[in-house]
């Protein structure tokens, strides 16, 4: 009795300690998704300026603030660090603000969690200190963009360059061919897939060169054109597009450049929820000799970045300007190490530790 006395004994604090020890994991598992998410929300914050890294914080408490996605319980961040360099090199906010053309790299750590002790109180103490750290970054360079959009930039051997504005969806016969408008059918060759495609991107990923073709539009399409882009200006003139599926930019004033949105001066609210980077659009760049007259199949040669700078205008031709981009934009896309090579100014948000 003595001895089955002593073993039960034993065995309730076995029990006791793998109890404690579980409640452990299941807190440092809330926190890590906590430090996950918020590092990653912080990462895609950044735009390159000093006000990017003020998004990024941000971004980053807002997250952790949902009660929602951690046990219906906030988490306090202690720590957001900046840096250039995923193995060091980390600063506070205005060291950051300093280089932030430079910063790709974003550490967060939350505040230490007291979590109770219940049956290992006498070896453990009364209760232990749990926290958690994610460092979050931008991707290798992409070799598959996803959600471009089914218009093309034309071009015809003179460079494309940074900051410098450019028409895409040229008159009919003043470019390439009589009635071609430069309009991609990817999904569909009719006016609602331009319009969908040009309001929420395409439903498809493609890769620069031989592997990925698609077939042009022939047509004006300029309802469908205008309708699609001007909802990234919270301007929705049909049916076929809203404010949910394709929301507006959180800075939908006209007429400035890509230098001034990153600043957020001059800025203009919208009426309708936004988010940030809706006027920053992937667009295929095609060479011209790829292109017949009328409709044929073409191939991709590199993508670019480009800034919205103004809504698509009214009446029947609907030229849309934009300016191109010479700094590294968060995208959707992939990775494929059996593609070809990626571009150095296009990355996607990746948690790295």
């Amino acid at each position: 009795m003595a001895t089955s006395a002593i073993g039960m004994l034993s065995i309730l604090l076995a029990v006791g300690l793998g109890v404690d020890i579980s409640r452990f994991y299941l807190v440092k598992t809330e926190l890590q998704n906590a430090a996950d998410a918020a590092a990653l929300a912080a990462v895609s914050a950044l735009n390159g300026a000093d006000t990017g890294i003020t998004k990024a914080i941000t971004a980053a408490t807002v997250t952790v603030q949902n009660k929602y996605d951690f046990n219906k319980t906030g988490v306090t961040i202690a720590s957001i660090e900046f840096s250039s360099n995923l193995d060091g090199g980390y600063v506070g906010t205005t060291a950051a603000q300093a280089q932030a053309d430079k910063i790709r790299f974003v550490k967060v750590t939350t505040a230490q969690s007291p979590v109770g002790i219940s049956f290992a109180a006498v070896v453990l103490g009364p209760t232990k200190n749990i926290a958690a750290e994610a460092t979050a970054g931008y991707s290798v360079p992409l070799n598959e963009i996803c959600d471009f959009l089914p218009i093309s930039v034309i071009d015809y051997g003179t460079p494309i360059t940074a900051g410098n504005t450019y028409t895409f969806r040229a008159q009919s016969g003043s470019f390439v061919s009589p009635g071609n408008y430069q309009i991609l059918a990817v999904a569909a060759s009719g006016g609602n897939e331009a319009r969908v495609g040009l309001g929420a991107g395409v439903d498809a990923c493609a890769s620069p060169g031989a592997e990925y073709a698609v077939d042009t539009k022939t047509g004006v399409t300029a309802g469908a054109v205008r309708q699609g882009i001007n909802t990234r200006f919270d301007d929705y003139q049909s049916a076929g597009v809203n404010p949910y599926d394709m929301p507006p930019d959180n800075n939908i004033q006209e007429n400035i450049t890509y230098d001034q949105y990153k600043t957020g001066s001059p800025s203009k609210a919208p009426s309708h929820p936004g988010f940030d980077k809706r006027r920053v659009v992937y667009i295929p760049i095609i060479k011209a000799e790829e292109y017949d007259q009328g409709r044929n199949v073409v191939k991709f040669n590199r993508f670019g970045q480009f800034f919205l700078q103004t809504k698509v205008g009214s009446g029947s031709g609907g030229d849309l300007v934009a300016e191109y981009i010479d700094d590294i934009v968060l995208g959707i896309g992939h990775y494929n190490p059996n593609g070809g090579a990626g571009d150095t100014l296009m990355a996607t948000p990746v948690l790295y530790k």
